[in-house]
Formats: C-alpha cells, sequence, structure tokens
C-alpha cells in the first residue's frame, strides 16, 4: 500500500523548484516511469531511493513523507542547517564563522539590554 500524500508532496515540491520529471529521476538515478508512478501514487519508493529524492530536490525525507504540522513543528532554520552537512569544508568553515559571529552579536545585545547591564551604566 502507498501512502495517499507522498505521491502530490514529491510533485508539489517538485513544481514548486521548477523541476521536470525526468530532471528529479536524472538526479535521484531512477527511471523517469517511477517518479510519474511515484506522484500518481501507483508504487512508494524504497528507502534508498526517497532518500535519492530527498537529496535531489534538497530537503529532507520528512517533507515528502509528512504534511506540514503532521511530525511537529516545521523549523525551517534546523532544515537549513542540516543541508550544511553537504557543503565542501572551507563552506562550512565560512557558514560556521557567520553563526558564531551572529550569536556573539546576539549575546552582547542581550547584556546591554538585561536590566543589570542598565543598572551599571
Amino acid at each position: 500500500m502507498t501512502d495517499a500524500g507522498f505521491g502530490p508532496r514529491l510533485a508539489a515540491v517538485r513544481r514548486k523548484q521548477g523541476l521536470t520529471q525526468q530532471v528529479v529521476a536524472d538526479r535521484a538515478g531512477v527511471h523517469v516511469t517511477n517518479i510519474r508512478r511515484y506522484e500518481a501514487g501507483k508504487a512508494a519508493p524504497t528507502v534508498h531511493i526517497l532518500r535519492n529524492l530527498a537529496i535531489a530536490l534538497n530537503v529532507s525525507a520528512d517533507t515528502l513523507l509528512f504534511d506540514p504540522g503532521e511530525r511537529g513543528p516545521e523549523d525551517d532554520l534546523a532544515l537549513r542547517l542540516e543541508a550544511l552537512t553537504r557543503l565542501d569544508p572551507d563552506e562550512k568553515a565560512a557558514v560556521t564563522a557567520l553563526i558564531e559571529s551572529m550569536l556573539l552579536r546576539h549575546q552582547a545585545r542581550h547584556l546591554t539590554t538585561t536590566p543589570r547591564a542598565a543598572a551599571q551604566r
């Protein structure tokens, strides 16, 4: 039995990205007929193919498997951070430096707005 929502979710993500079924099939390493069958709800991918589809579409497998809010609150930032694992080491270092600077900026701002900091001025 297939998940009635998987096919429409797969198709929606593909269309939102402006991709054809053939492009997704090529990226995921499957025949385009399989993509058509998945989207029509006539077949379900294996776990291996599901993983390839998520990578091909640059989304989490959860995006393809669950409706919004079905698995829990969606955290767009967490999904983007998860995608960073595919970056080159230099790119990861740059993102890490950016995140660390933003966290330091937040901490500095927080320290200057606490009641204790205001009392010390």
